[in-house]
């Protein structure tokens, strides 16, 4: 699932929605070849961006210039069980660094649902899971190391000097614009067990008891489908064990033959039969019964996704959500809309990361999905719209049309943040269209 080479000096994403033809693609496996392709890419007046597993649907990585792959920058060079943290090269995908910590008898915290990204993909665009106390995976972040446009690189945490504090503050969602990571370090904990409950729910049961759902459990989440009123919701919560993992065969026949085999075929009917799709939703909506499970982190929070799509989502005000998710309802049953996809709902607690999605309030996310090459742009321009009047903030990494004024007017500090900018890449080295779209010149 990473970005592919299709052609020489041709790059497209794993979705396929976006493509990039970089002057030079350069695949650094140090540090120091990290910051010398930088320091080449200054001096050629080129401007340079990183790419990871491609796993981004804007073109928040897309390079005019060069294209820095960090396929080969990859590494956990540092366990320390003394102060409780992880230190990993910007390249490693979250799926090799949850098995190498489960090994080692340690977890992250808190993370999404997908492992294939990127450790520094995925907290440059503010990836995040589910949370009553702890959702995003930058929120976990205890240092990194950045390459500046004038190749220097600086290593920062919020406990180095007041630049360093300030420049670690600001990066931990830094959208690639402030420098390239070439390492993060991560708070861990010692292995725990989640006891995951999923069952099936009514969207008006679940939205008369959000509140309550949301405060009795550590990570709650919910998909509707549209076309219907039928939700599955997921409640995990740590328990003293014993493990009970979901036997293989029940996992195989929900995680790949339901949710990626039979999905894909429901999917690839829909798109060449769009009539089709609100009956096959019905059906897939009643396809997952109730199950449970316990099991070490990343099994339960993470799941396979191999049915390509293009997704939008907003993180809006956690009281907005019932209000939302009715009017994103009423779009859909109001229209010829065919959505195939179940709409996603996850929840944050407020952070103090300048341009985290849920900096300085509490949060709910709302995600809309389509296959892969199934028309999308009205579907999301209406649910958009919604997510606008409500003070909605979009996922960097997902598709929006945002631009930096609006932008502006959602992050307290999103001034602070372009401000830092100036100062730290004044040329835009760093710069593509997406961030000018984004960020302003």
């Amino acid at each position: 699932m990473i970005g592919r080479h299709d052609t020489p000096g041709t790059w497209r994403n794993w979705a396929g929605n976006v493509t990039a033809e970089p002057v030079r693609t350069v695949l650094p496996s140090s540090t120091g070849a990290l910051a010398e392709a930088v320091r080449r890419a200054a001096e050629d007046d080129l401007p340079v961006k990183a790419v990871g597993s491609g796993h981004s649907f804007t073109t928040i990585a897309a390079s005019e210039g060069v294209l820095l792959r960090l396929d080969r920058l990859r590494g956990i060079p540092e366990i320390d069980r003394a102060a409780g943290t992880v230190t990993v090269a910007a390249g490693t995908p979250l799926w090799q660094l949850n098995e190498a910590l489960a090994g080692e008898g340690l977890s992250l915290t808190n993370m999404g649902d997908i492992m294939m990204q990127t450790v520094s993909g995925a907290v440059s665009t503010g990836t995040h899971g589910t949370g009553r106390e702890s959702a995003s995976i930058a929120a976990q972040l205890r240092g990194l190391e950045l390459v500046l446009a004038d190749g220097s690189v600086r290593r920062c945490s919020p406990d180095g000097s007041p630049e360093d504090a300030e420049l670690f503050r600001h990066a931990r969602v830094g959208l690639g614009a402030l420098g390239v990571i070439s390492a993060l370090t991560f708070a861990v904990e010692p292995q725990f067990l989640l006891h995951a409950r999923e069952e099936p729910m009514g969207l008006d049961r679940v939205l008369e008891e959000f509140e309550r759902l949301h405060a009795e459990n550590e990570h709650f989440e919910f998909y509707w489908f549209p076309h219907t009123d039928n939700c599955v919701t997921k409640r995990n919560n740590r328990s003293p064990g014993p493990a009970r993992p979901l036997p293989r065969v029940r996992g195989w026949v929900d995680d790949e033959l339901l949710s990626n085999g039979a999905f894909q075929a429901a999917c690839s009917l829909g798109r060449a039969f769009p009539r089709t799709v609100p009956s096959v939703a019905r059906i897939s909506s009643r396809a997952l019964s109730e199950r449970s499970y316990t099991d070490i982190p990343y099994r339960v929070y993470t799941s396979p996704r191999r049915v390509r799509f293009v997704e939008m989502e907003y993180a809006v005000p956690r009281e907005a959500l019932a209000t939302v998710l009715r009017e994103v309802r009423a779009v859909v049953n109001g229209s010829d809309h065919r959505v195939s996809f179940p709409v996603e709902v996850r929840t944050a607690p407020a952070d103090d990361i300048p341009l985290s999605t849920a900096s300085g309030r509490e949060s709910a996310y709302v995600a809309v999905h389509m296959y892969r090459g199934t028309p999308h742009e009205r579907y999301f321009s209406e649910v958009e719209r919604i997510m606008v009047a409500h003070r909605g903030r979009p996922h960097w990494g997902k598709l929006h049309s945002r631009d930096a004024e609006y932008l502006a007017g959602q992050y307290p500090e999103f001034g602070a943040f372009t401000a830092l900018r100036d100062r730290v890449d004044p040329r835009r080295l760093f710069g593509n269209p997406y961030l000018r779209r984004v960020l302003g010149e």
